[in-house]
């Protein structure tokens, strides 16, 4: 009898140490988990929601002389881009975190993936190719920001995670180029994807994305161009772009900017499902707009050349200081709402956008420029990216946010071949033209190749400045071409609503400081640095 119970209880424990291995029944665990396919695409979902987010979009721009945000305060800008914060800044904690929150998701999808056994190996295949390809884009982010970033190409356990040091530029850079060859040869191209995988990032992303990378190096143009050519030459292999047939359409709710050939990765929204709200805050008040919190500077107005092509500065532009957007480039009309804008409602009806202090008719002054109102505090405001068929409350939009567009592709050619020495009258003619043209351009003098001019570096920086407006671009620009130095030093300006005898009546907005022997690289967060002390400083800090 007691070996009977002797027996019994042995049985119990191994029996009970056995179920200990085994999953529930009624719900998922680490055993089990990734065995769903429903489960697998929905880690890789969320991981393409980190990708990254609206408001770092929109409000980047601000970060450069495109744009001013009067309560930036929540977001960092307004501290950055006056020069008047301290390494304890919430920007550079939350980006940190952000970007590395986004990696952490990628390494744990990387390492388990392959545990589910009812997915095709393709399909796996693919799936790790987009993922490899988000997390060489948050590395990318993290560098562009701080230089030397902890390279992490594993999850790494809370212990680990206080002794990593920062992986120099090289060795980051390096495996950011390598990991976009690699998902490169895997992804397919935007042809081969079905209509219900649209979205998905695709080989012509994967290069593209490698050619910024590039081209933001500044040294690496030869590579740049041959990345370029691969898209533009051999659509046949890497997917099939072309420029949307207008500019406007690319923004809105058009075909345009949901199954166009143009976009090449973009952050995809659903109308009632997954929408941004960001609008609120850009329109027109009288479009229904709670403030403005996003104004669109002088200097950027400035930058719209001319329909004949040249700069407003230019002799026989013929700009007109009375008449200011009279006769400019058609972008800035399809960007920027400026003084009596004819503003289309999503009704199809029009109003006028009064802004000049005085000038609007009775009961139609809330547009009108005021330094202690709601409205613009710049004299204008954004007009790109509005959505006609917004959801109220929130001008919640359904639209698609670009990250990586086709115009890209070909002002990055244009730039590389140019530094190279060899922008010709055929390389303008595959990369400015058909960008004007479909801008709206017709004159030939917009349209047609200037020559060996001397400031051709200039023109095509500022195509790139005018073409991707409100697009969260032109920081980096800036910060690669090392001239935030300058543009970002001074007072950035509004319209000319000011007092005359100030910077002859442009209203000063912001007085910006850049200091270049730091500010190029962001300081680590002391916060991180406390819990791991292995992590260095950058300079200035």
């Amino acid at each position: 009898m007691c070996n009977k119970k002797i027996f019994v209880a042995l049985l119990f424990l191994v029996t009970a140490c056995k179920k200990l291995d085994l999953a529930p029944s009624d719900r998922y665990t680490e055993l089990t988990f990734w065995q769903s396919a429903d489960n697998v695409n929905g880690a890789l979902n969320n991981i393409y929601h980190g990708l990254y987010t609206s408001d770092r979009i929109f409000y980047n721009d601000a970060l450069s002389d495109n744009a001013f945000t009067k309560l930036g305060v929540s977001s960092g800008v307004d501290a950055l881009s006056s020069g008047n914060f301290t390494i304890s800044l919430p920007r550079f904690l939350n980006d940190w975190t952000y970007y590395y929150s986004g990696i952490k998701s990628c390494n744990i999808f990387l390492e388990n993936v392959d545990k589910n056994s009812t997915l095709a190996a393709t399909v796996k295949d693919r799936m790790k190719a987009e993922t490899r390809f988000i997390r060489a884009w948050h590395h990318f982010n993290l560098m562009k920001w701080w230089g030397d970033v902890p390279l992490l190409q594993k999850d790494i356990t809370p212990d680990e995670a206080k002794t990593v040091a920062r992986t120099p530029r090289a060795e980051v850079l390096q495996f950011i180029l390598s990991e976009l060859d690699a998902v490169a040869a895997v992804l397919p191209t935007n042809t081969q994807y079905a209509k219900a995988d649209l979205g998905r990032i695709t080989k012509g992303a994967a290069l593209a994305l490698k050619a910024r990378v590039l081209l933001y190096e500044g040294n690496r143009m030869s590579d740049v161009v041959a990345v370029c050519e691969q898209l533009i030459n051999d659509q046949a292999h890497n997917g099939t772009y072309a420029l949307a047939n207008n500019y406007t359409n690319v923004f809105s709710d058009k075909v345009a900017n949901k199954e166009g050939a143009e976009p090449m990765l973009s952050l995809q929204y659903v109308p009632q499902l997954k929408v941004w709200g960001d609008y609120l805050d850009f329109a027109p008040i009288s479009a229904g707009a709670r403030t403005n919190n996003l104004s669109p500077t002088q200097e950027l107005i400035n930058a719209y050349i001319m329909t004949n092509g040249k700069a407003i500065t230019d002799a026989g532009s013929g700009y007109d200081e009375s008449n200011p957007y009279n006769n400019r480039d058609p972008r800035l009309a399809a960007t920027i709402v400026f003084d009596q804008y004819k503003w289309t409602n999503p009704d199809g009806s029009s109003q006028t956008i009064y802004i000049k202090p005085g000038s609007a008719p009775a009961g139609q002054a809330a547009n009108e420029y005021s330094r202690a109102g709601q409205g613009t505090a710049t004299g204008y405001y954004w007009r790109k990216y509005w959505d006609p068929n917004y959801a109220a409350p929130g001008f919640s939009s359904g639209l698609n946010l670009h990250l990586i567009r086709y115009a890209e592709v070909l002002l990055m050619y244009a730039e590389a071949k140019n530094s190279l020495g060899q922008m010709t009258a055929d390389v303008w003619d595959k990369t400015i033209k058909p960008i004007r043209a479909r801008a709206g351009f017709t004159d030939a003098g917009a349209l047609n190749f200037p020559g060996s001019v001397s400031n051709m570096t200039d023109i095509i920086r500022n195509e790139r400045r005018i073409e991707f407006a409100m697009e969260g671009i032109r920081v980096d620009d800036i910060r690669r071409w090392k001239i935030a130095e300058t543009v970002m030093n001074g007072w950035v300006h509004g319209a000319k609503y000011g007092d005359p005898a100030t910077d002859n009546g442009y209203i000063q907005v912001q007085q910006r400081v850049f200091d270049k022997s730091r500010h190029y690289l962001w300081p680590v967060p002391p916060s991180e640095r406390a819990l791991n002390t292995n992590l260095s400083q950058n300079d200035g800090y």
